[in-house]
């Protein structure tokens, strides 16, 4: 198999920082009830997960996610299974952490974290959504539309785009999700399942553009 590319090409830099930065909601962070870890492929999100504990930033975490086709060759046992075992590794007690590995979407991430904290009587008023820092957009936007009561921060390893890239190892594979996850942004605010979010025009551009380069493989038919 072909090595997959790790360096952003010069002539899509400037489209896909512009969407870079439209994800990140540069959230201040706060101390919340607790802290929910959103499942995908990035085992990022689950280390800046324990870090954001190890900073009293909540005193629960909720690791959540099954496995998508993207996942399941490197978390076999499922997303939050992994992450808990990540976390646990990077000295998060094992009490301090609740697992939820049935959700396949960011929608089942929140209702089942909500329905899991319920049922373990442990009131939430205030969350933060800890994620891959281009799905925070969407985190949020999900959140508020499932569960509005709730006061809700999100938060991302806080790496420079490049960096995050390295860590990824696969530059086709980012750029895709970063255009997926803007198309996202408005398909589920019309289908229902997120509350509307502003998508600025030179965004818009910057995901066309994109798109007519070939990275579509995220996108909804």
């Amino acid at each position: 198999m072909p090595e997959c590319a790790t360096t952003l090409p010069k002539h899509l830099r400037a489209d896909v920082q512009t969407l870079w930065d439209y994800h990140d909601l540069h959230h201040e962070l706060r101390s919340t009830d607790v802290g929910i870890g959103l499942g995908s492929h990035d085992l990022g999100v689950a280390t800046y997960a324990a870090e954001l504990y190890q900073r009293g930033c909540f005193p629960k975490i909720v690791f959540t996610g099954a496995n998508a086709p993207t996942t399941v060759a490197r978390f076999p046992r499922g997303e939050a299974v992994h992450y808990r075992e990540h976390a646990v590794e990077l000295g998060v007690p094992d009490d301090a952490i609740l697992v939820e590995p049935t959700a396949r979407n960011t929608g089942d991430n929140i209702e089942r974290s909500r329905e899991l904290l319920a049922a373990r009587g442990i009131k939430v008023n205030s969350a933060t959504l800890i994620s891959r820092p281009y799905q925070q957009r969407r985190a949020y936007a999900t959140c508020k539309k499932l569960w509005p009561e709730v006061e809700v921060r999100c938060a991302s390893q806080p790496l420079p785009l490049d960096e995050y890239l390295q860590s990824i190892g696969d530059v086709d594979r980012v750029i895709n999700m970063l255009v997926g996850d803007t198309q996202r942004i408005s398909v589920y605010a019309q289908r229902g399942f997120a509350i509307p979010q502003d998508v600025p025009k030179e965004v818009q551009r910057a995901f066309e553009r994109l798109v007519a380069s070939g990275y579509t493989a995220r996108l909804l038919t």
